[in-house]
């Protein structure tokens, strides 16, 4: 057995490339006097908006409160259907619920894991308010169509792209697309701070005064309160942070890429389901997730190796127990039930090194 430990992802790491300028980014903050908003939070949504080629970008808690206060931005609630992907972290369906509107999930196509754009048509209602599809794994969703898919019923499009910082649709940057798009900023993201985070972009300047306000309590004015909002803000500290980061974003991604090439590149024949890269897409690749009926045994041998892997994810949320009420059952989503029994994550990240990536190449090749 090798003594080579090979990381799912070294957080650690990316801390330590970019110490000297976060300390200082922090001690900046924290010396500034500004602990909620400031000049450190207008400064980063500045940046953020113009590197998402958005007009406007408004700072928040976390990625589900961006999902949310973007749903309640465009008047989303009880009574309204919301189709979200079967197959997907939970929050993008717990955001719809957050408000009382209905999500409804739509499958991705057998050969990719996200939404498709044909299933998402067969789940239009007369009650469907808005679309939500997610960028998942940094794998950019065909949201061309999905937006004249939207335009053509009259529908919303809430882009969830907490895991495609920096990802391209034909030459453009995620972040403009649909009506408004919701980032997240955990730590594990492509573009993560050190604690909880989030914000979402738009070309739509109401929308994005809307969700300021929504997240400050539904004031605009310190005291008035036009609606019952909530304290969702990103910290100051936390926008210095980003700030630092964002300027290493494309590298890092490049990074991600390169990794991915020589994945696909030496997995190629073996039997796995490999990620399908569309031609109009630049992935920036969060995830490098591989499929394999025989998952479990593979990620035992691959653990014994010392090789650390993740499943996202083993519950679809149709099977959830807080998901129940809505009726769904085995065997009413197939596609994201068998991605639930088949998918695994590879090592990933920017400060994965190349003799580990051979390394995880190795054992994989032992395990074909």
């Amino acid at each position: 057995m090798s003594e080579l430990r090979v990381p799912f992802l070294d957080l650690k790491a990316a801390y330590s490339e970019l110490r000297h300028e976060l300390d200082e980014a922090v001690l900046r903050a924290s010396r500034s006097g500004w602990y909620i908003g400031g000049p450190e939070v207008e400064s980063f949504e500045a940046d953020f908006a113009a590197y998402t080629e958005a007009k406007y970008c408004v700072g928040v808690g976390n990625g589900l409160d961006a999902l949310t206060l973007a749903l309640r931005a465009l008047d989303i609630g009880a009574g309204d259907e919301v189709i979200v992907p079967s197959h997907t972290f939970i929050a993008t369906w717990l955001a719809v619920s957050a408000v009382g509107a209905k999500p409804v999930p739509a499958e991705p196509a057998s050969a990719s894991y996200n939404v498709d754009v044909a299933s998402i048509e067969r789940c239009i209602t007369s009650k469907t308010k808005a679309i939500m599809p997610v960028h998942l794994f940094g794998m950019p969703v065909d949201i061309d169509a999905i937006c004249t898919l939207a335009k053509r019923h009259g529908l919303a499009v809430i882009e969830d792209a907490a895991q495609a910082h920096g990802a391209m649709v034909g030459g453009k940057k995620i972040g403009s697309h649909g009506d408004v798009v919701a980032w997240s900023f955990y730590p594990g993201k492509n573009l993560g701070a050190l604690g909880d985070g989030g914000a979402i972009t738009t070309n739509n300047e109401a929308i994005a005064s809307r969700v300021r306000e929504l997240g400050n309590y539904g004031s605009a004015v310190k005291y008035l309160n036009n609606e019952r909002g909530v304290n969702s803000r990103l910290d100051p500290i936390q926008a210095a942070v980003l700030s630092v980061k964002l300027k290493y974003l494309d590298e890092w991604n490049k990074r991600r890429q390169n990794i991915a090439a020589i994945y696909s590149q030496a997995l190629a024949g073996l039997g796995f389901g490999l990620p399908n890269e569309p031609a109009w897409a630049e992935p920036v690749w969060h995830l490098y997730v591989v499929t394999t009926p025989g998952r479990d045994v593979l990620q035992a041998r691959l653990q014994s190796a010392g090789i650390q892997t993740l499943i996202h994810y083993p519950v679809p949320p149709h099977l959830q127990k807080a998901y129940q009420p809505l009726g769904l059952k085995v065997g009413d989503l197939p596609v994201a039930e068998r991605l639930a029994k088949e998918v695994l994550s590879l090592p990933m990240g920017p400060h994965l090194g190349m003799e580990e990536v051979d390394y995880v190449v190795s054992v994989l090749l032992a395990c074909a």
